[in-house]
């Protein structure tokens, strides 16, 4: 098994939410060189995008272990209370992101429910936030996977 190949989903929302930005921001640019105007809706599909790639890449990088942690105290800690500092920065990531998860879900759905339309083009502006709790609950079960990995040893910090 590949190291890390779970986060395979993630990895391809990214580079396709990439792809996608690259490609409206340059048929943007030369539109409005070739005629002075610009296409409508490049701002609103590229900051939703952007989203969806900062959550994306935030979960791949959860995954393979590469968001910055000061691990100077874990490193010092005797073996049994680093189980502990573990454990609570797990907690900590966890209450965190079940917030964003919760909250993002409940506003999601109240503007499903208040059926918004976006300012630029006039979408349901449900379509853009869903993203929001889909990703930050798909980042939380990646920091489960993370947790539970780095107390049974499988994944350290090298110094």
């Amino acid at each position: 098994m590949q190291p890390f190949s779970d986060a395979r989903l993630e990895r391809w929302l990214g580079a396709l939410s990439l792809i996608v930005i690259s490609l409206i921001s340059l048929g943007n640019v030369v539109t409005r060189y070739l005629t002075g105007g610009s296409f409508s809706f490049t701002e609103e599909f590229s900051v939703f995008l952007l989203v969806v790639l900062t959550f994306a890449g935030a979960s791949v990088a959860l995954r393979r272990n590469r968001h910055i942690r000061i691990s100077f105290l874990e490193r010092m800690l005797p073996e049994k209370w680093r189980g502990a500092l573990i454990l609570f920065q797990g907690a900590c990531g966890f209450l965190v992101l079940a917030l964003i998860t919760w909250y993002g879900g409940k506003l999601a759905f109240q503007e499903y429910q208040w059926e918004s339309l976006s300012p630029g083009l006039g979408l349901p502006q449900w379509w853009y936030l869903v993203w929001l709790p889909v990703l930050s609950a798909l980042m939380l079960w990646r920091l489960v996977q993370q947790t539970r990995e780095r107390l049974s040893g499988d994944l350290r910090d090298d110094p």
